[in-house]
């Protein structure tokens, strides 16, 4: 049983070791004198202009659901497309039902003006 493993090992040795020796290799060679330019504050390439402490909109996470929510049925739809022929009628349903179900949160955002940015 080992010798089904050998492959997955020597890969696994390899990886480790390349990984270390570049990363040492980037510690050893890389600058260590940061200037201040370097280390100062960085906003969206804008010097701040406000105060860290106040809040983001809503907005800015809901966008970052809706790229979650969208990016996660992406990783449903693949596997399920892979095993399309497969799977029969009631696994065409249920993926079907998924997306309606995706699509009615959708339109739900979209008309409650959560998609616009002010």
């Amino acid at each position: 049983m080992s010798t089904e493993f050998i492959g997955i090992f020597i890969l696994l040795f390899f990886s480790i070791t390349l990984s270390t020796v570049i990363s040492g290799a980037s510690y050893i060679v890389g600058v260590k004198q940061p200037d201040g330019e370097k280390v100062s504050v960085y906003e969206c390439g804008f010097d701040p202009f406000e105060s860290s402490r106040i809040p983001f909109s809503v907005r800015f996470f809901l966008v970052g659901i809706l790229f979650m929510i969208f990016d996660l049925e992406i990783s449903f739809l693949f596997p399920w497309c892979v095993v399309y022929n497969q799977i029969g009628l009631f696994g065409f349903w249920t993926m079907f039902l998924f997306l309606i179900i995706l699509t009615i949160g959708l339109i739900y955002e979209w008309v409650k003006g959560g998609l616009e940015w002010e």
